[in-house]
């Protein structure tokens, strides 16, 4: 996978492009409610679908038993994501289907690095004090150095939600921008930890920040909060960064989080981002899915696709 897009620049802060929005929560939920409710992948189609969904997942193990041999068994996954036979019953033996990144821990991203060598898929590491992100600025900047040098090409930064609550905008967007500045050649993502954030108001502004500060993606959750990617979070973002590239002509990618376990949930924001955004955002360059457990489901509902039968989950490890 490569990125085809240009980095994003970023701006200064440019507060009065949010000082006056408020989000409207129980519109964002009425659209929510709809795109659930639709049914208009079917068959081959839907295969089709869940083969981008594939695509566009960072394959993630963040835990903290974590150990080289994990990584490695993630690595191999997310090299052969979806098994010989199914795919070729779909007749993609050939396209080279693989995730779109892998997520580590930044000690991980040496074992993962060299498990992926010659696969062109990137290491994504955590970084700034995952998942709470309340270490020094200093030491949040050095991990970020660190997983640079070890070799990831993606960093998900955590931000401080303080700066949100308190709408501290200056803060978040100097805070931001010296990790944009750490990233280097890195991409670098931003995770809003919007569960966190009280209100799709504050999801809107953190994000205009985020954007203004560089940032390359914007993403929902560590998966570590109560609450994670929802629906209407998703739309509150993806909004706030088309208002962005309206302003600015840059492109900024999206990332969901924590709680999307199952094919027919990818399905979904896979059709959010198609109506929302349009097609180019169904690439994996512009669109990821952080999950553990999603890849498993996803690949039981293609091998029914090809059979007729729905096999155990356990036949679908994840790693």
């Amino acid at each position: 996978m490569t990125h085809i897009h240009t980095r994003n620049s970023g701006t200064p802060l440019r507060t009065e492009w949010f000082d006056d929005i408020s989000v409207n929560r129980s519109a964002l939920e009425r659209r929510a409610a709809t795109l659930p409710a639709r049914r208009s992948v079917k068959k081959e189609y839907q295969a089709a679908w869940l083969v981008r969904a594939v695509q566009c997942i960072d394959l993630t193990t963040l835990a903290g038993d974590d150990t080289a041999g994990r990584v490695r068994r993630l690595c191999a996954k997310a090299q052969n994501p979806i098994r010989a036979d199914i795919l070729e019953a779909l007749g993609l033996s050939d396209a080279n289907i693989t995730t779109g990144a892998v997520c580590v821990y930044p000690t991980m991203v040496p074992h993962a690095v060299k498990a992926l060598e010659g696969s062109n898929i990137p290491v994504a590491s955590v970084a700034t004090g995952f998942p709470a992100g309340l270490s020094p600025l200093p030491l949040r900047l050095a991990e970020i150095r660190y997983a640079v040098e070890e070799g990831a090409k993606e960093i998900d930064i955590v931000i401080t939600r303080e700066h949100v609550l308190t709408q501290n905008w200056q803060a978040l967007y100097d805070e931001m921008a010296a990790m944009r500045e750490a990233c280097g050649e890195a991409h670098m993502k931003a995770i809003l930890a919007t569960g966190d954030l009280q209100t799709l108001t504050n999801v809107y502004k953190a994000s205009m920040v985020a954007m203004q500060a560089g940032s390359d993606f914007i993403k929902t959750s560590t998966g570590k909060e109560e609450v994670n990617a929802t629906l209407p979070v998703s739309l509150t973002m993806v909004r706030a960064l088309r208002d962005y590239g309206e302003l600015t002509g840059q492109i900024i990618g999206f990332k969901p989080a924590g709680g999307l376990r199952t094919a027919k949930e990818a399905l979904v924001w896979l059709s959010m981002m198609k109506e929302e955004l349009g097609h180019d955002w169904l690439q994996p360059d512009l669109f990821r899915i952080g999950a553990s457990s999603l890849l498993g489901d996803i690949e039981r509902q293609l091998e029914h696709y090809v059979t007729g039968r729905y096999a155990d989950l356990s036949r679908h490890a994840a790693a």
